[in-house]
């Protein structure tokens, strides 16, 4: 399991790059680039890491379902 802290602040860039995608979008089509850099960093989707939706794990993450590779085997889930 990943910490909870850096499972939240993932969570928080994914906000943040939310909140700024229309604005991002508009000063690169501007060219504005100095506004662009004004930006908080973490309003960039490249600063975004997939993670595990059920464990937070980093690595050996399938996008097609949301997971990790571990818990994909363990999938699913029996009791």
């Amino acid at each position: 399991m990943a910490k909870e802290s850096m499972k939240a602040r993932e969570r928080k860039r994914a906000r943040t790059v939310a909140k700024y995608a229309e604005k991002r979008k508009a000063l690169k089509e501007a060219g504005d680039y100095e506004a662009l850099q004004k930006l908080p960093k973490n309003a960039s989707p490249v600063r975004m890491h997939n993670r595990c939706k059920l464990t937070g794990r980093p690595k050996g993450y399938m996008r097609t379902f949301g997971i990790s590779r571990v818990m994909f085997r363990k999938w699913p889930i029996k009791d």
